[in-house]
């Protein structure tokens, strides 16, 4: 089945203000914008959270479907789905770490673990072993998923907030960070040990817009098939293209795309194609493919025009 899935957050159960939560503390009045979501790794599962602290749960196969509408705590900034696809691990404001059942999908979130300061990422290794979190506070914690408050190692360097973490899926002991420092920096995540450093401000510097332009990056999208990571910084309509040296631990900077608009987030998909969703009615979504060493757009593609489509004809949801 081809067909748009459609789901209006305003639809979904509210929970009654004034109400007590897991926490015991009233709840207050929040907007239906959805503020995290992520899909499992086989991508059988779609979660997302919203100002509404909603945690809402949806199966993608054979068919969507919303399988349950919990609530959460604290508005939260990050969430995470296990590879054996059976917990969601969902990152609060509060700097707490709830684990909620995909097994039982009306069951209460579990408190894992807790940071002093606002968790801005989580991740977790390709095994499910490691549960990784970022804080405000320049801090990268790496804790056992089993048993959270056994501490593993800190990734400690990053001399402002983290914004973002990925484990790198085909090389499962390294960890890619950024942050509000403008750096993007490679880890060795288990023993703590920092293995690259890239100083964003050193490739973006001619598309800065004032002098002391900060490069706080606010999206990270990997593909195994080549080791190609892309970043979209925050107020820059710029897509920045890095290729991974596995074996020297290396970040390497290939390339840049411009845009004509805001970018909202980038994407690649298994076969290797870089999608863009950007601010703009006419052409919301743009597709690039490596060639001869160089990331060229393609405008040919059946899937983009369809998806391009579907995106236009619900243009003031996206909007906003």
């Amino acid at each position: 089945d081809e067909s748009l899935f459609v789901y209006d957050c305003s639809s979904a159960e509210k929970q009654p203000l004034g109400e007590k939560g897991q926490d015991g503390k009233g709840t207050d009045k929040g907007s239906d914008d959805i503020l995290a979501f992520a899909f499992s790794p086989s991508g059988g599962y779609f979660a997302l959270t919203d100002d509404n602290k909603r945690l809402i749960l949806f199966q993608t196969k054979p068919s969507w479907e919303c399988l349950s509408v919990r609530f959460v705590n604290r508005r939260c900034t990050s969430l995470v789905i296990t590879a054996a696809e059976d917990k969601i691990f969902v990152a609060d404001k509060s700097g707490d770490v709830y684990s909620y059942s995909i097994t039982e999908p009306k069951a209460d979130g579990k408190l894992e673990l807790g940071h002093v300061s606002l968790l801005m990422d989580v991740a977790l290794s390709a095994d499910d072993q490691y549960i990784l979190t970022a804080d405000r506070d320049e801090k990268i914690r790496v804790s056992l998923t089993k048993a959270p408050y056994s501490i593993v190692s800190y990734c400690m360097g990053h001399r402002e907030f983290v914004s973002k973490i990925l484990v790198i899926p085909n090389c499962p002991d390294l960890l890619l960070s950024a942050s509000g420092d403008s750096t993007l920096r490679l880890w060795q995540y288990k023993s703590g040990e920092e293995v690259h450093c890239c100083q964003l401000s050193t490739i973006c510097g001619p598309q800065a817009t004032k002098p002391d332009q900060k490069y706080t990056v606010s999206r990270i999208t990997y593909c195994c098939q080549g080791g190609y990571v892309a970043i979209l910084c925050d107020s820059i309509p710029t897509v920045y293209i890095f290729q991974l040296d596995a074996s020297a631990q290396q970040l390497l900077y290939k390339q840049q795309i411009s845009l004509k608009h805001k970018g909202w987030d980038i994407a690649f998909e298994e076969m290797g194609d870089l999608w863009i969703l950007q601010e703009d009615k006419e052409a919301p979504l743009l597709m690039y493919r490596a060639c001869d060493g160089q990331w060229k757009a393609v405008t040919d593609d059946k899937g983009l025009q369809k998806m391009s489509k579907y995106i236009q004809d619900n243009w003031t949801m996206f909007e906003g």
